[in-house]
């Protein structure tokens, strides 16, 4: 793949530099106004880290509706995942990375023809359906592929209940379209669920993996070959108590209903690898004043230049809550205040209620946990640009993913000067390098790096456990590591040859 400009790149930091710094200098560089996404693939790289450390028997693949972005998905392809692929699209970009076709599940059960014909001729032979009309479809275009039965499970809190669009009932329609497979002389192979995405019920991983035993011990009895378990997606992913409450409970619901290790079980996860991956940075172009009869602010309307019809899509259609916070710290008096975004609609509203300080005209909000459902999403509406997405990374990433396909050397800038990182930002897409230069010696394009004596309490190495970064195979399902909330801490994290890590967190088994 060629790469045509830095935008495209994974930009690899120093060991004094952290995403937030480089947001920070980005906002402050003097030649940024437009929104923008900063994204840590070292993120990306811990949440594989944890999924295989407390799912070890479950193999994800990434739901590429959460966020296409060409680096999320060379990052996981780099990294061994596979993809859940709903569309001819969506399978394309997937095969363009070159990854083989046996990674990809079609997990749409209601499928276009010409998708279905475009997937047997790529080879993609791993497929869900619910009723009866698929099956029909399947044995006209795509009669050899392999099947699989999707039941419905919904949780009882999720951000967007999948059931009643998907999924058949297990009980009153799962028989029957296992038997009418059979009859049409197809192959089914397996059972699929999906709880609702962003499910806030752990519990509800139980209930479907009991239902799909009975699912598949049916389906055995048919003649079968009954062999992956599919569990979907759902799982949090800003949330690692959550997603841990709900590993538990998958492992214990597999140690019990497929205890078989014969068995593949696979998953769907998106929003889990992405979501706290990215932070927008927003600006604020416009503000309305609102003034109490004595003349003093009673309450202030801000406009910034992304909004529903962007990157907070979620709030239209899951009433999502979003909570900005200002780049620059202040002890003004907090005021009522309303952000609002660019278009002209009246329901481009991203927050309301909210107490800030008064902010002036070109400051920046930021919104952290803004992967999922976002970057693919937003729309040019209006005619308001989509923000670009940069992404970085740390030395210890950069070490693992360089030589690993479809990554390779050249998606990757070493060094984060003020020209590396700044260039490509303007309106144009790519500001001029004199200009950047010139900012750069004028002082406008503030100092990266960010001081080791910034660092809190919980950034200090004294207790941290070394962890391996380039050893993806071994990893310990006992044994507890200390990792950054964006990237796992190796032992040149202590001798100071590697970042240092603003906030640590533990994952896996604690005693």
């Amino acid at each position: 793949m060629k790469l045509t400009n830095l935008d495209e790149r994974i930009h690899v930091l120093d060991g004094e530099t952290t995403p937030s710094s480089v947001m920070r200098a980005i906002c402050q560089s003097g030649i940024q106004e437009e929104a923008f996404y900063v994204c840590d693939a070292d993120d990306i790289i811990f949440k594989f880290k944890q999924w295989k450390l407390l799912l070890p028997r479950v193999a994800p693949h990434y739901a590429v509706k959460c966020n296409d972005s060409t680096i999320v998905l060379e990052i996981l392809a780099a990294l061994g995942t596979g993809f859940d692929c709903a569309s001819k699209g969506e399978i394309n970009k997937i095969l363009d990375l070159e990854v083989d076709p046996s990674r990809i599940i079609f997990a749409h059960p209601c499928k276009p023809a010409s998708h279905i014909r475009h997937a047997a001729a790529l080879g993609v032979n791993l497929t869900t359906f619910d009723n009866a009309t698929e099956l029909h479809k399947m044995k006209t275009l795509h009669p050899s592929c392999n099947l699989v039965l999707r039941m419905r499970c919904d949780a009882s809190s999720a951000c967007s209940q999948l059931g009643i669009k998907y999924g058949c009932d297990p009980i009153a329609e799962g028989p029957n379209l296992l038997t009418l497979a059979r009859d049409l002389g197809l192959n089914v192979v397996g059972v699929s669920f999906h709880v609702g995405s962003g499910c806030k019920e752990p519990a509800a991983f139980r209930r479907a993996i009991s239902l799909a035993r009975d699912l598949f011990d049916m389906g055995t009895g048919l003649g079968f070959n009954m062999t992956l378990l599919d569990i979907g997606g759902g799982f949090p992913g800003n949330d690692n108590a959550n997603f841990s409450q709900c590993a538990d409970v998958i492992n214990t619901s597999l140690d019990e209903f497929f205890p078989s290790t014969e068995i593949q079980v696979i998953a769907e996860p998106g929003r889990y690898f992405v979501c706290s991956a990215f932070t927008l940075a927003t600006n604020i172009h416009s503000k309305r004043e609102i003034r109490s009869p004595d003349g003093n602010i009673s309450s202030v309307m801000y406009y910034i230049n992304d909004g529903v019809y962007g990157s907070f899509n979620a709030k239209l259609y899951e009433d999502a809550v979003f909570h900005g916070v200002p780049l620059e710290t202040s002890k003004a008096k907090l005021l009522p205040s309303s952000i609002w975004g660019p278009t002209c609609d009246g329901i481009d509203k991203v927050e309301e209620n909210v107490l800030l300080p008064l902010m002036e005209l070109g400051s920046w909000i930021i919104y952290p946990n803004l992967g999922a459902y976002s970057v693919p999403v937003a729309s040019p509406f209006n005619g308001f640009p989509v923000p670009k997405v940069h992404t970085v990374s740390s030395h210890a990433a950069w070490m693992l993913l360089r030589e690993r396909l479809p990554l390779t050397p050249e998606h990757f800038v070493e060094g984060n000067t003020p020209a590396n990182l700044c260039m490509g930002l303007d309106l144009g897409g790519a500001a001029p390098i004199a200009e950047v230069a010139r900012l750069s010696l004028a002082g406008a394009i503030p100092d990266l790096s960010v001081s080791r004596s910034s660092l809190d309490s919980k950034g200090s190495s004294e207790n941290h456990l070394d962890h391996e970064m380039s050893d993806m195979s071994e990893i310990s399902a006992y044994a507890p590591i200390l990792c950054r909330r964006a990237s796992v801490v190796d032992s040149s994290d202590i001798t100071g040859t590697s970042p240092l890590f603003i906030e640590f967190i533990q994952v896996g088994p604690m005693d």
